[in-house]
C-alpha cells in the first residue's frame, strides 16, 4: 500500500523575494540556463564560415569533402548537442541526490568550461572533431541545468514565488539565445575570424558561477529531507526569508520527511510503478513532448526564408532574426509577472492555443506566398505571433508544473524522466524535420498544429491549477483521477497509523 503523510497549513506568512533568493536565482540561472539557449544558437550564424573550416581541414588531409560528408559532419555538430543533453538528463537523479542540488551545478560547470576551451581551440589545432566532441559535452551540461536549476530554485523559493522564480531559468535561455544572435551578426563574431571566439564565450557563465554560487545555500528540504542537517536547513531558511522564526516552514518539512522515510528516494523504475503519481508522470511527459513537438524549431528554420521573401535584404535577415529573439525574451519576461496571478494551466492552454493557430494560418499563407503578394507578411506576423504564444506558456511552464506536483523522494527521478522526454524530442524534431519540410513542404505545420491541439486538449482535462498550493492540495487535485483517497486529519493530532484501505483503494493520510 502506498502511504503519504502530507501538511496542510493555515494563515501562514507570505515570503518574499529577499536579495539572498534574488542574487542565488539569478547566478544559477545565469550560469547554467544561460547556456543551454546561447548553445541553441551559437552556431547558426558562423555555420556557413565554420564548414569551410571543416572543408578546409578535410582536405588537407587529402581527403576530398563531397556534400554529403560535409552534411553529415555538420548534421553531427548540430545533433550532438541535443544528444548530450539527454545523456545529461539520465545523470540528473544519481548527481542531486549524491551532490545535492548546488553541487550538482557546481560540479556540472566542468561540462561547460572544458568544451568551451576545446572550442576556442579548435581552429588553431586544425580539428573540427574536438568541436563535435565539445558540443556533446556541452549538450551534457544543458541536458543538466535544463533540469536541476528549476529544481533547486523550486525548493529556494516560499510557495507563493514558485511560479515566477521557475520561469526565470527559461528567461535567461531566451537570453541566451538572443545574446549568441547578436554576437552572430557578421560584424561582430559571425564571421570567419570570430566563430572560435563566439563559441568559447560559453565558458564565461560557468566560471562566474564556480566562484559565486558557493556563496548561497544548499536546498533547504534537501539538507533536512535527505541529508537530516536541520542546523544548517535553519540557516539557510532564515538567509532566503529574510527572518529568523521559520519553524512553521521546518515542521512542514519534517512531516513530508516522516512520510518519505519508508520509501527513501524513488527510482525512475519504481516513479513507473506507484499509482499515486500515475497521472502527474504522464502529464509531465505530454508536456515536454507537446513544447518540443510543436513546431518551435521548425519555426526557426523557415523563419529566414520567409523573411527574404517578404523583401528583407539577406544581410538585414540577421537583424530581424535578432528582433525575433527580443520578442521572446520580452514574452517570457511577462510571463514572469504574470504566472502567479493568471495561474500556470491558463498560459499553458493560452500558450498552444496561440501555436496551434499560428501554425495553421502559416501553412496557407505559405502555401499562397507565391500567389498573393501581401501573403510573405502574413507569414512574418505569424512567426512573431507564434513566438509569443510559446514564450509565455510552451517554454517556461512545464518545469514550474513538474517542480510542484512532486515531492522531494520523487521529484529528482520526474525531472530525469521529464528531461529525456525533451531532449529525445528535440532529437528527433532536428532528425526529421527536414525530411518532413523536403516531404509535406509548407504543410508539414499541419502536424505541428494537430500536436498543439492535442496538448491543449489534454491540459484542459487533466492538468490542475497548481499556483499558491501546498502539497497537500495539489495531492488532492491528483487523488480522484490516481484512484487514489486522501484522508486529512488536524496537524495538532499525534501521527497514527492510516486507516486500513478497501482492496480498490490507495488511501494517503495526511497530517
Amino acid at each position: 500500500m502506498e502511504k503519504e503523510i502530507l501538511v496542510e497549513k493555515q494563515g501562514e506568512r507570505k515570503g518574499r523575494l529577499t536579495l539572498v533568493l534574488a542574487l542565488a536565482t539569478l547566478i544559477s540561472a545565469f550560469g547554467s540556463s544561460f547556456q543551454y539557449g546561447y548553445n541553441v544558437a551559437v552556431v547558426n550564424s558562423p555555420a556557413p564560415d565554420m564548414q569551410k573550416f571543416y572543408t578546409s581541414v578535410y582536405e588537407s588531409r587529402n581527403a576530398t569533402v563531397t556534400d554529403n560528408v560535409l552534411t553529415l559532419l555538420w548534421s553531427l555538430t548540430v545533433s550532438m548537442y541535443p544528444m548530450g543533453g539527454f545523456f545529461g538528463s539520465l545523470m540528473v537523479a544519481p548527481l542531486v541526490n549524491n551532490f545535492g542540488r548546488k553541487g550538482t551545478l557546481l560540479f556540472n560547470n566542468i561540462f561547460s568550461i572544458v568544451p568551451a576551451i576545446m572550442m576556442g581551440i579548435s581552429e588553431v589545432v586544425g580539428s573540427f572533431e574536438i568541436i563535435i566532441v565539445a558540443r556533446f559535452l556541452v549538450g551534457i551540461c544543458a541536458g543538466l541545468s535544463s533540469n536541476v536549476v528549476p529544481m533547486y530554485l523550486g525548493e529556494l523559493a516560499p510557495k507563493n514565488l514558485r511560479g515566477a522564480v521557475g520561469i526565470v531559468p527559461q528567461l535567461f535561455i531566451t537570453v541566451g539565445i538572443l545574446v549568441a544572435q547578436v554576437f552572430g551578426i557578421r560584424s561582430i563574431l559571425g564571421n570567419a575570424e570570430g566563430w572560435p571566439i563566439m563559441l568559447a564565450l560559453t565558458g564565461i557563465p560557468a566560471v562566474l558561477e564556480l566562484f559565486l554560487l558557493p556563496f548561497f545555500p544548499e536546498s533547504p528540504r534537501y539538507m533536512l529531507i535527505q541529508k537530516g542537517d536541520e542546523k544548517n536547513t535553519r540557516k539557510a531558511l532564515q538567509r532566503l526569508r529574510g527572518w529568523q522564526d521559520v519553524d512553521e516552514e521546518l515542521q512542514e518539512m519534517r512531516l513530508e520527511e516522516q512520510s518519505e522515510r519508508a520509501e527513501g528516494q524513488l527510482s525512475v523504475f519504481t516513479l513507473f510503478t506507484l499509482r499515486s503519481l500515475r497521472w502527474q508522470l504522464v502529464s509531465i511527459i505530454i508536456m515536454n513532448m507537446g513544447q518540443q513537438l510543436s513546431g518551435v524549431n521548425a519555426i526557426y528554420y523557415y523563419a529566414d526564408s520567409i523573411f527574404s521573401s517578404a523583401g528583407v535584404k539577406d544581410n538585414d535577415v540577421q537583424y530581424v532574426t535578432v528582433g525575433t529573439g527580443s520578442v521572446n525574451v520580452l514574452m517570457t519576461l511577462a510571463a514572469v509577472f504574470i504566472v502567479e496571478t493568471s495561474g500556470r494551466k491558463l498560459l499553458l492552454l493560452i500558450g498552444f492555443g496561440i501555436c496551434c493557430a499560428a501554425c495553421v494560418i502559416l501553412t496557407v499563407a505559405l502555401s499562397l506566398q507565391d500567389t498573393l503578394q501581401w501573403m510573405p507578411y502574413v507569414s512574418i506576423a505569424c512567426i512573431i505571433i507564434y513566438v509569443i504564444g510559446h514564450a509565455i506558456g510552451p517554454s517556461p511552464i512545464p518545469t514550474v508544473v513538474t517542480n510542484e506536483i512532486f515531492r522531494q523522494s520523487s521529484r529528482p527521478a520526474a525531472f530525469m524522466v521529464a528531461g529525456s522526454v525533451h531532449w529525445l524530442s528535440n532529437f528527433i524534431v532536428g532528425l526529421v524535420f527536414p525530411f518532413l519540410e523536403k516531404g509535406l513542404g509548407a504543410y508539414s505545420f499541419i502536424i505541428f498544429a494537430f500536436i498543439c491541439l492535442a496538448t491543449f486538449i489534454y491540459i484542459w482535462v487533466v492538468i490542475p491549477e497548481t499556483k499558491n498550493t501546498t502539497f497537500l492540495e495539489i495531492s488532492k487535485l491528483f487523488a480522484a483521477r490516481n484512484k487514489v483517497e486522501i484522508v486529512v486529519e488536524a496537524e495538532e493530532q499525534k501521527m497514527k497509523e492510516p486507516e486500513v484501505r478497501d482492496d480498490k483503494q490507495d488511501v494517503i493520510t495526511a497530517f
